[in-house]
């Protein structure tokens, strides 16, 4: 029998990049669901990755295919909070924020919050813990000072990476 159109499916895994509001799920919910993307990120470096010292250590094809995603949910993984936004697109929340670097093959990083939350103090730590974390698995993480002083990190896949097959 086929299902029926209107009834919704199985939710889909969106990693927070920090642009959306918060996941309308409970905090265990979503930190399971977060666990298990992020141990299925890791099977696929198993897979795609044999070749390589340490599979686990070098992004896979598909995370530098998808650099937003795979670098928005290892960063959740790791407990650092998403930043986020209410339906005005006021930020709501202080953390990460990923976006499309230059090339489009990178990711930037910034950490955001609303106005009086301070985050442009916790800028240079914060993003100094998520470039620990990115290091850590992969990614080459380099830190840039813009305008007015708002720091930002540029992420790509380290030298490491395998070319795509």
């Amino acid at each position: 029998m086929a299902a029926d159109p209107g009834t919704p499916g199985p939710a889909v895994f969106e990693a927070a990049t920090g642009a959306h509001a918060p996941a309308a799920t409970s905090p265990q919910a979503r930190e399971a669901a977060v666990r298990a993307a992020f141990d299925g990120l890791l099977q696929i470096r198993r897979l795609m990755n044999s070749e390589a010292a340490d599979p686990l250590a070098v992004p896979a094809a598909w995370e530098c295919r998808r650099p937003v995603r795979a670098v928005a949910l290892s960063l959740e993984a790791a407990g650092i909070p998403p930043s986020a936004v209410g339906p005005d697109g006021q930020r709501t929340a202080t953390g990460y924020h990923v976006t499309t670097g230059t090339p489009p093959a990178a990711a930037r990083v910034e950490w955001l919050g609303p106005p009086g939350s301070g985050a442009q103090y916790q800028q240079h730590t914060e993003l100094r813990r998520c470039a620990d974390v990115l290091r850590g698995l992969g990614w080459e993480a380099l830190e840039y000072q813009g305008p007015r002083h708002h720091r930002y990190l540029d992420i790509e896949p380290g030298p490491a990476v395998p070319p795509p097959r």
